[in-house]
């Protein structure tokens, strides 16, 4: 939240849902845990559609994105496009890594992935509430040498 002074006047600007999303972007970028679970609602659905399963729960989405820094932990992404417009905001990304870390049982590779996909997140009262995200599992899960399931 940045505090705007006119005069005397104080007036508080609060974050819009690109802002929201940017914040969230960079924690992730960091690979900081904390920071990254600091932009979730208590009650936050993930669901990243390859996974088939949404994650339900900000305890359930922190499990499964420390799950996914520890396999991956030169994890990247970049920013191709960004919007927001009332409570949602979106982006599309390019990313990759390094399967070096244990991954849901799997042992790591070594071998690296660069895939694209894209994000819709929601926000109510400044935290996500619902998160989706599209990319594609088979090209991920080649790339890392990893059979698809």
């Amino acid at each position: 939240m940045r505090i705007a002074h006119k005069g005397n006047i104080r007036r508080k600007r609060f974050m819009d849902s690109k802002d929201l999303l940017m914040q969230w972007i960079r924690a992730f970028q960091r690979i900081d845990l904390l920071a990254v679970m600091e932009c979730y609602a208590e009650t936050a659905v993930n669901f990243q559609v390859a996974a088939g399963e949404p994650s339900v729960g900000k305890q359930q989405i922190a499990l499964d994105t420390a799950e996914f820094f520890r396999g991956f932990p030169d994890a990247w992404s970049q920013v191709e496009n960004l919007v927001g417009e009332g409570d949602w905001a979106a982006w599309e990304w390019v990313g990759g890594g390094t399967f070096l870390g244990e991954f849901y049982g799997s042992a790591p590779t070594g071998r690296t992935f660069e895939i694209r996909g894209c994000g819709f997140f929601r926000f109510s009262a400044g935290k996500i509430i619902l998160q989706r995200g599209y990319w594609d599992k088979h090209s991920w899960f080649s790339q890392i040498g990893l059979p698809i399931t």
